[in-house]
């Protein structure tokens, strides 16, 4: 009788293997699931005037290794500009790309997200409240390239072309509109048309006196 137990047995043993090696083989297929130690670029978003402020705060927690060496980099998106200056002198300053924001690139956990999210003068992630989307494939890439081209080559802090559509903000002219007739990149002027008494008058500005739209 033991002997016919163990013989009825066999089958339910058989399917039992083939069943569980039907699975490894699937396992074994399948994709590896998403590495969540792999830091990611988010961005931060603060009170305006204060991104560096904040970075700061975090670079020092990173020094101090008090972030347990979750976060990465940290960098505010900042480009170099040329703007007109006194007696028409050109000079460079620094302007941020998006004031009020910040990039950083870390591993999201809680303890993390905490972390951050109590530094002073933050007001949180973008992309969600408690578990925010990390930036998107090659976005934060194309930041920092561009970034990189306008630290070697800056581009003028004011864009006027012929034609443009322009107010007048500053001096006798103010408040009155006129189109763009021609531009002096050099000087940091334009001549733009301005309707007075119905009549069009060219009328020189410097960039600082006039704004688009």
């Amino acid at each position: 009788m033991e002997l016919e137990n163990n013989e009825a047995q066999s089958p339910a043993v058989e399917e039992n293997a083939v069943t569980a090696a039907a699975k490894l083989a699937a396992a074994a297929s399948a994709p590896a699931p998403e590495n969540r130690e792999v830091p990611r670029w988010y961005i931060l978003h603060t009170y305006s005037g204060f991104e560096q402020r904040v970075e700061q705060t975090i670079r020092e927690m990173m020094r101090n290794r008090q972030e347990n060496g979750l976060i990465k980099d940290v960098i505010v998106p900042t480009e170099r500009v040329i703007e007109p200056g006194k007696n028409g002198q050109k000079r460079t300053t620094t302007r941020k790309f998006y004031p009020g924001y910040i990039m950083i690139n870390m591993i999201m956990t809680d303890f993390s997200w905490h972390m951050v999210q109590s530094i002073p003068k933050v007001t949180g992630f973008v992309g969600g409240k408690n578990r925010p989307a990390p930036m998107g494939p090659g976005e934060a890439e194309r930041i920092l390239s561009l970034m990189e081209t306008r630290q070697e080559q800056p581009r003028p802090k004011f864009s006027f072309e012929v034609g443009d559509e322009v107010r007048v903000e500053d001096g006798p002219f103010a408040g009155f509109n006129g189109v763009v007739e021609d531009v002096n990149d050099d000087k940091g002027k334009i001549k733009v048309l301005v309707s007075i008494f119905g009549r069009q008058t060219p009328v020189e500005l410097s960039f600082m006196q006039v704004s688009k739209g």
